[in-house]
């Protein structure tokens, strides 16, 4: 009985992958113009591996079996902690700072919802080993430019761009949030645009006092953070503006907003984090990411600063698809090699594969067929040209060339054809 695909699993069709690989080649231009080398990993990673990065919270969203070898093993939900693992086995030999990008599928057992499936493809850029404003400001922009790449402008996307480093001094001055509240004051601002009545209950649960307490009080700062001008002008503001005057050199100052409501839900976050929208906010977030300074060190040992986001394909084929409609597969087929008769079929493999060594992509019918079916085929595939033989094409050494769009046709010399001809 014929089934569909597991829930928040793809059948990707011919059409649909038209628009992945579109996606993957914006991906991997724009990291081959920032100068980044990919690597990959193995998508069955041991489950304490993430445990490690995200504690056993994560557990519940894993594909996790125990193999053959009694190994308690997950199929890779992010790529992070194998970056880790792998920059330490060599961070002595590397030269530093490391640019690395990867292009890993990723499973996650996740309720789904539009943008969020249980198996995507991802980007992930990371600069490891520069602890510098410039590290962020090179990952942002990338990450613009792989929306440009796509065609979209400052009208259709923005990156908004914070720094958990200014927020903490702001709160720690003016509401007195030490470091053992500040990561559940954190969550709580993380939860305040999109629910915030959830962020009142988080921030009355771990600060009581009720709304009237400091808890309101802190409900009345994140209100304010929508103008973000007086967090900007604190001292601990340095590297966000050092890397708000980097981005606006390259050109990308109308991509870009500074929004303190932006923090990112994960905790180990250490400094600037950023995140892309839709302008219209009508789809979950593009992308996202940020600086994670003590993270390797607690995956991998290596004490090395990092920078770097992540960027899926489904959200990023939304909004390609509210574009642009419905994706359409390319011709897979540019020239079609039709015969006449059944003594011709020798002859039109061997031009269909000389064809093929020069590059062109080639069909012919793998079965007997009256001429007029094979040229209904042509035109199926979306070719751009027939290529007739016949006995007396054959003959005088030429075949007809029929354009297809057109119906136009001359006679060209074979030689011609497996050698130069441009069709």
């Amino acid at each position: 009985m014929a089934t569909g695909a597991l829930p928040g699993f793809r059948d990707v069709f011919p059409d649909a992958l038209v628009r992945r690989r579109r996606i993957f080649a914006a991906w991997r231009e724009v990291a081959a113009r920032y100068g980044f080398e990919e690597y990959d990993g193995p998508p069955l990673e041991p489950v304490e591996l993430y445990t490690r990065k995200s504690g056993e919270e994560i557990v519940e969203q894993l594909y996790r079996f125990v193999d053959r070898g009694e190994r308690d093993v997950a199929l890779r939900p992010e790529m992070t902690p194998t970056l880790a693992r792998m920059v330490a086995q060599r961070a002595a030999q590397l030269k530093k700072p490391i640019r690395w990008f990867s292009l890993p599928q990723l499973f996650r057992y996740e309720r789904q919802q539009r943008g969020r499936l249980r198996e995507h493809f991802q980007l992930n850029m990371d600069i490891i080993g520069e602890a510098g404003p410039l590290a962020d400001a090179e990952v942002i922009a990338a990450a613009v430019d792989i929306v440009r790449v796509l065609g979209f402008g400052p009208g259709d996307v923005r990156a908004r761009i914070s720094d958990r480093r200014v927020l903490a001094a702001a709160l720690a001055a003016e509401h007195q949030v030490g470091p053992a509240e500040l990561p559940a004051v954190l969550a709580a601002l993380d939860k305040f645009e999109r629910a915030p009545e959830a962020a009142a209950a988080a921030l009355e649960r771990t600060l009581g006092g009720g709304r009237q307490g400091r808890a309101g009080r802190l409900l009345d700062f994140f209100a304010g953070l929508a103008d973000p001008g007086a967090l900007l002008a604190l001292e601990a503001a340095a590297p966000l503006r050092e890397c708000l005057d980097a981005l606006r050199a390259m050109g990308l100052g109308g991509f870009v907003e500074v929004d303190f409501r932006i923090v990112r839900g994960l905790a180990y976050y250490t400094g600037m984090v950023f995140e892309l929208f839709d302008a219209a906010r009508s789809l979950r977030a593009i992308c996202g990411g940020g600086r994670y300074d003590d993270l390797l060190e607690q995956l991998g040992g290596v004490n090395l600063p990092c920078v770097g986001f992540g960027m899926g394909d489904v959200v990023l084929g939304e909004l390609l698809g509210e574009r642009d409609g419905p994706p359409r597969a390319e011709p897979a087929v540019g020239v079609f090699v039709a015969v006449v008769g059944e003594a011709d079929r020798p002859f039109a493999i061997a031009l269909a594969h000389a064809l093929r060594e020069r590059g062109v992509a080639v069909e012919y019918a793998l079965k007997r067929q009256a001429l007029g079916k094979q040229l209904e085929l042509a035109a199926s595939r979306g070719a751009r040209a027939a290529v007739v033989l016949g006995p007396d094409e054959r003959a005088a050494g030429e075949a007809v060339v029929r354009t297809l769009a057109s119906g136009a046709e001359r006679r060209v010399k074979i030689t011609d054809l497996e050698k130069d001809y441009v069709f």
